[in-house]
Order: structure tokens, then C-alpha cells, then sequence
């Protein structure tokens, strides 16, 4: 699994790649808060690859996915799943939510 880190991510979406940042969390935690720009699929969807591929359009498509911090699992087993799946561009940003807020980074949600 590779993975991304926060500066490298920012520098990504700054210069405005075609990359797709995905938040893995439940409905609920994105609702809250969410990288600006990034989508929502939840990993424990049982159809999460292939909701993943219905918003990509391509396997070969760069895909960022994150969760709430470095102690939370969700996008180091979605970043598995979608490697399996067949998608060959999977980042995972192990710093998610937490790191993103503490750089003062840009942030939606209702919190």
C-alpha cells in the first residue's frame, strides 16, 4: 500500500490534479468534517468498489482515500480493498482528518 502525506497531498490538490480524495468514514463523520474537494464512500459499504469505480470512471484513475487520524484503520483496509479491486493509482493519507485540521488546512463540514 502506498501512502501520501499531508504536504504532498496539499501540493496535489493546490496545483489542481485529477485526483480523486475520498473519505472512508461513515456518512455521519464526513457530514461533520471533510477535507474540502473530497467525496464520501464509506469502507464498510458492502458495494465500496464498486461505488469507487461508479464515481472514478477508471481503475487507473489516482485515488487518495483517508479517515479521521493515524490510530484509525479505515483507509489503510480501503486502500487494500480497492488495490485488489484492480485499481492501480490507491494512495492512502494515514494522517487524515486530524493532521489535515492541525496544518490549518482547509476543512467543510458542520463542526
Amino acid at each position: 500500500m502506498q501512502t501520501i502525506d499531508r504536504e504532498t497531498l496539499k501540493r496535489t490538490l493546490d496545483k489542481g490534479s485529477d485526483v480523486a480524495i475520498l473519505n472512508v468514514l461513515p456518512k455521519d463523520a464526513y457530514g461533520k468534517e471533510h477535507i474540502t474537494g473530497s467525496e464520501n464512500i464509506p469502507v464498510d459499504e458492502a458495494d465500496f468498489e464498486q461505488k469507487v469505480e461508479g464515481m472514478v470512471k477508471s481503475k487507473d484513475k489516482p485515488v487518495v482515500v483517508y479517515c479521521a487520524s493515524t490510530e484509525c484503520p479505515a483507509s489503510g483496509i480501503a486502500a487494500e480493498k480497492l488495490e485488489k479491486a484492480g485499481f492501480t493509482h490507491v494512495q492512502a493519507y494515514e494522517g487524515g482528518m486530524q493532521d489535515w485540521k492541525d496544518a490549518g488546512y482547509p476543512v467543510d463540514g458542520s463542526a
